[in-house]
């Protein structure tokens, strides 16, 4: 299998990435969804020949290929595949970014999480997109992304992202100040939620205090 490597800034393997794609769609069969996120680094027309590769595959969508600081060429990735095209992923400037980004059909599923505009601020987003008629797909998981994809309908918000970024990474352990997992999973992949004031987490403050420092 391929793992990340030191190399010098972003460098881009679409080929390799391709072959991936296909092993694990043979792998794993038509019957499960599956994503793709080159995180940024593609040129556009890498992007489009791996997103038609992908479409190929049945693929869900193409997420943040290229990097986001020019909106222009995610409308011409659009315009060129049927496959979707999710993002904007970091781009900042919270609901108001993502609003251009829609009216100007520079991505087809919207992407945000609470570090753009904290709970409210994705709330906004999400509404956003709601109104629009367009799906949104919350970035990575937390308490806070959790309860917003809870209190959204599936139509809008579908999948939950645990972030599985490399084979021998482990996601079932708990923050240590923490006394509990705020997104326990069940076999089956569903994540309940807390049912505790707030968002209900539960903190550790024995070893918050033990772990402080002073001023």
């Amino acid at each position: 299998p391929h793992t990340r490597q030191p190399a010098p800034g972003r460098p881009a393997f679409p080929k390799e990435d391709v072959g991936i794609c296909v092993a694990v769609r043979e792998a794993v069969g038509n019957d499960m969804v599956l994503m793709l996120d080159p995180w940024g680094v593609y040129t556009l027309e890498e992007s489009i020949w791996v997103g038609k590769e992908i479409e190929q595959l049945g693929y869900y969508f193409l997420e943040h290929p290229m990097h986001e600081r020019l909106v222009e060429p995610y409308r011409k990735l659009c315009r060129e595949l049927t496959i979707p095209v999710c993002g904007p992923e970091l781009a900042p400037g919270g609901p108001f970014v993502r609003a251009e980004w829609a009216l100007q059909h520079a991505t087809d599923i919207g992407r945000t999480d609470v570090n753009f505009g904290g709970i409210t601020g994705v709330k906004k987003t999400v509404d956003m997109y709601e109104s629009l008629g367009m799906r949104c797909e919350i970035h990575v998981g937390g308490s806070g992304n959790a309860q917003i994809l809870a209190a959204t309908i599936e139509d809008t918000c579908e999948y939950y992202e645990r972030g599985l970024l490399t084979l021998d990474m482990v996601h079932t352990s708990t923050a240590p100040y923490l006394k509990e997992s705020v997104d326990p999973m069940d076999e089956k992949g569903y994540v309940s939620l807390p049912d505790g004031p707030g968002l209900g987490v539960k903190l550790d403050w024995d070893y918050i205090t033990s772990h402080s420092v002073d001023d």
